[in-house]
């Protein structure tokens, strides 16, 4: 996966921390006291700094392998999960990037198999490499198709 991930991922809880915590302790203030709205930063900055720690975790934690019938994915900081996709099992591939996404170069992608509660995502490629994947798995499904 792209470092680019866990910058990604620090821009993300760094946005929802500022606006967040800003909220709530401004909220806290006028509701409860200056008291209330010091502990509300604080937490904020708790936060924070835990989101900023999990964010190179969170890029670490990813990665796949493109087996010979399967696709291979593995993830997770505190639970770490182990997907097995069978090609003749996918249905649409696609690649997604939201506009922080496209500015970092990276891109996400989107795996729907035959079964209605999967949907397995490869995140933080490059453009090119999730592109290529993309087309890769695309032509695989197709040949390992079920006829289902």
């Amino acid at each position: 996966m792209s470092p680019a991930l866990a910058l990604y991922r620090r821009l993300v809880v760094g946005s929802l921390c500022l606006v967040g915590g800003t909220a709530a302790a401004i909220l806290s203030y006028v509701w409860f006291g200056p008291v209330w709205a010091a502990a509300v930063a604080a937490l904020t900055l708790v936060a924070l700094a835990a989101g900023w720690l999990l964010a190179g975790r969170f890029q670490r934690s990813w990665g796949y392998v493109e087996g010979p019938g399967e696709l291979y994915l593995t993830y997770g900081v505190v639970l770490r999960q182990l997907v097995v996709v069978p090609y003749g099992r996918m249905q649409v591939v696609d690649v997604t990037a939201d506009l922080l996404e496209q500015a970092l170069g990276i891109a996400t992608v989107r795996l729907r198999t035959a079964a209605s509660t999967a949907d397995t995502r490869v995140v933080g490629l490059p453009l090119a490499e999730a592109v290529g994947m993309r087309d890769r798995l695309a032509a695989r499904s197709e040949s390992f198709s079920t006829g289902l």
